[in-house]
């Protein structure tokens, strides 16, 4: 077994599960919804979702010859609630998505030890990586909060429903015990 191409494999099914809860978080919303925010301070998703993409597009994008933040990056255009429609911003999250996994599954063990700069300042990929991925759960964290703000009690859980706990416990186990004795 070779370990940094375990942690690849490993790491890019890790990001794919945070979209998912994107994914599942926008797909529950209306066109006007996706603008929604609490305050003047606030983000809504679709702001949020701008942050991402132009963050990924930015980050993964010549990833181990170039500086992760690219001289055509507008961080600050990022935070201007300016996607039009629901299929724009879905267009959008899927375009920075696919930059991402596509670096990613190019990478291999070698590469994990090579150093990258951000912002002039240098970093391990592994590092990187791991920057990169607490960033997006933070922000793909906050749209599910958005989400379940908005919908109120037709938010459909994207884990486990409150009060189901000993339910789902009961079926993962009896899932792997079958699993296990295949």
């Amino acid at each position: 077994m070779n370990i940094g191409n375990e942690y690849l494999k490993f790491v890019i099914e890790r990001f794919k599960s945070v979209k998912s809860l994107g994914d599942k978080t926008i797909n529950q919303l209306s066109e006007e919804e996706i603008h929604w925010s609490y305050n003047t301070e606030s983000n809504s998703i679709a702001v949020i979702v701008k942050h991402i993409s132009g963050n990924m597009i930015s980050r993964w994008t010549d990833f181990l010859t170039s500086d992760g933040e690219k001289e055509n990056r507008n961080r600050d255009d990022e935070f201007i609630d300016d996607i039009s429609s629901k299929s724009e911003l879905t267009i959008v999250w899927e375009k920075s998505w696919k930059v991402l996994i596509d670096t990613l599954a190019d990478l291999n063990e070698q590469d994990l030890l090579k150093y990258i700069h951000i912002r002039g300042e240098r970093h391990l990929v592994l590092e990187a990586i791991e920057r990169q991925m607490a960033h997006y759960a933070y922000h793909v964290g906050q749209m599910v909060y958005i989400g379940k703000q908005v919908k109120d009690n037709k938010w459909q859980s994207l884990s486990i429903p409150k009060g189901k706990s000993e339910e789902y416990l009961k079926q993962m186990l009896d899932k792997h015990q079958n699993i296990n004795k295949a």
